[in-house]
Protein backbone atom coordinates (compact mmCIF):
# COMPACT_ATOMS: atom_id res chain seq x y z
CA UNK A 1 0.00 0.00 0.00
CA UNK A 2 1.08 3.59 -0.68
CA UNK A 3 2.17 5.58 2.35
CA UNK A 4 0.06 8.47 3.47
CA UNK A 5 -3.56 9.31 4.09
CA UNK A 6 -5.90 6.85 2.42
CA UNK A 7 -8.62 8.79 0.65
CA UNK A 8 -12.16 7.47 0.27
CA UNK A 9 -13.16 6.28 -3.18
CA UNK A 10 -16.76 7.11 -3.99
CA UNK A 11 -19.33 9.86 -3.97
CA UNK A 12 -19.68 12.62 -1.39
CA UNK A 13 -23.02 11.12 -0.28
CA UNK A 14 -21.43 7.70 0.25
CA UNK A 15 -18.57 9.28 2.25
CA UNK A 16 -21.14 10.96 4.53
CA UNK A 17 -23.02 7.66 4.87
CA UNK A 18 -19.76 5.89 5.79
CA UNK A 19 -19.05 8.59 8.39
CA UNK A 20 -22.48 8.06 9.95
CA UNK A 21 -22.05 4.29 9.92
CA UNK A 22 -18.62 4.42 11.58
CA UNK A 23 -19.47 7.41 13.82
CA UNK A 24 -16.53 9.37 12.41
CA UNK A 25 -16.05 12.82 10.95
CA UNK A 26 -15.20 13.37 7.31
CA UNK A 27 -11.89 15.11 6.68
CA UNK A 28 -12.31 17.00 3.40
CA UNK A 29 -9.28 18.26 1.51
CA UNK A 30 -10.90 20.83 -0.80
CA UNK A 31 -8.37 21.63 -3.51
CA UNK A 32 -7.88 22.58 -7.16
CA UNK A 33 -5.39 21.37 -9.77
CA UNK A 34 -3.68 24.78 -10.03
CA UNK A 35 -3.18 25.30 -6.27
CA UNK A 36 0.52 25.05 -5.38
CA UNK A 37 -0.05 24.78 -1.61
CA UNK A 38 -2.55 21.97 -2.23
CA UNK A 39 0.09 20.03 -4.18
CA UNK A 40 2.66 20.57 -1.41
CA UNK A 41 0.25 19.25 1.21
CA UNK A 42 -0.43 16.20 -0.93
CA UNK A 43 3.26 15.31 -1.31
CA UNK A 44 4.47 16.43 2.14
CA UNK A 45 1.81 16.71 4.84
CA UNK A 46 -0.50 13.88 3.74
CA UNK A 47 2.45 11.48 3.27
CA UNK A 48 3.77 12.09 6.79
CA UNK A 49 3.55 8.77 8.71
CA UNK A 50 2.15 10.32 11.93
CA UNK A 51 -0.48 12.34 10.03
CA UNK A 52 -1.45 9.34 7.89
CA UNK A 53 -1.77 7.00 10.88
CA UNK A 54 -3.92 9.43 12.87
CA UNK A 55 -6.18 10.48 9.99
CA UNK A 56 -6.63 6.93 8.66
CA UNK A 57 -7.66 5.72 12.11
CA UNK A 58 -9.99 8.60 13.04
CA UNK A 59 -11.63 10.00 9.91
CA UNK A 60 -13.24 9.23 6.58
CA UNK A 61 -10.76 11.10 4.37
CA UNK A 62 -11.96 12.71 1.16
CA UNK A 63 -9.96 14.73 -1.36
CA UNK A 64 -11.93 16.69 -3.90
CA UNK A 65 -11.13 18.98 -6.80
CA UNK A 66 -13.60 21.80 -6.18
CA UNK A 67 -13.72 22.84 -9.84
CA UNK A 68 -14.79 19.45 -11.23
CA UNK A 69 -17.71 17.06 -10.83
CA UNK A 70 -19.32 17.05 -7.39
CA UNK A 71 -16.77 19.59 -6.21
CA UNK A 72 -18.48 22.48 -8.02
CA UNK A 73 -21.76 22.21 -6.12
CA UNK A 74 -20.05 21.37 -2.82
CA UNK A 75 -17.75 24.37 -3.19
CA UNK A 76 -20.81 26.64 -3.43
CA UNK A 77 -22.58 24.90 -0.55
CA UNK A 78 -19.52 25.23 1.71
CA UNK A 79 -18.78 28.77 0.45
CA UNK A 80 -15.13 28.05 -0.28
CA UNK A 81 -13.12 31.16 -1.14
CA UNK A 82 -9.49 29.96 -1.02
CA UNK A 83 -7.45 26.80 -1.45
CA UNK A 84 -6.65 24.58 0.16
CA UNK A 85 -9.57 24.65 2.59
CA UNK A 86 -9.57 21.75 5.01
CA UNK A 87 -12.81 20.71 6.68
CA UNK A 88 -14.06 18.38 9.35
CA UNK A 89 -17.70 17.62 8.58
CA UNK A 90 -20.07 15.29 10.38
CA UNK A 91 -22.34 12.70 8.76
CA UNK A 92 -25.18 15.24 8.65
CA UNK A 93 -22.99 17.49 6.50
CA UNK A 94 -22.47 20.06 9.25
CA UNK A 95 -19.06 21.76 9.32
CA UNK A 96 -17.40 21.12 12.67
CA UNK A 97 -14.17 22.95 11.95
CA UNK A 98 -12.31 24.37 8.96
CA UNK A 99 -8.92 25.82 8.18
CA UNK A 100 -7.74 27.68 5.11
CA UNK A 101 -4.23 27.39 3.72
CA UNK A 102 -1.18 25.16 3.84
CA UNK A 103 -0.57 23.10 6.97
CA UNK A 104 2.68 21.29 7.67
CA UNK A 105 2.54 17.85 9.27
CA UNK A 106 2.62 19.11 12.88
CA UNK A 107 -0.10 21.70 12.28
CA UNK A 108 -2.26 19.19 10.41
CA UNK A 109 -1.93 16.66 13.23
CA UNK A 110 -2.81 19.34 15.79
CA UNK A 111 -5.87 20.32 13.69
CA UNK A 112 -6.98 16.67 13.51
CA UNK A 113 -6.51 16.09 17.23
CA UNK A 114 -8.48 19.25 18.04
CA UNK A 115 -11.67 17.80 16.51
CA UNK A 116 -11.31 14.31 17.95
CA UNK A 117 -11.66 15.99 21.35
CA UNK A 118 -14.86 17.79 20.24
CA UNK A 119 -16.57 14.65 18.99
Amino acid sequence: PKPGIKFFEGTWASALAQARKENKLVFLDAHTVWCRSCKLMKIRTFKDPAVAKFFNRNFINVEMDMERGEGKALSKKLDIRAYPTLFFINGKEQVIKKKIGYLDADSCLHFGKSVVLIK
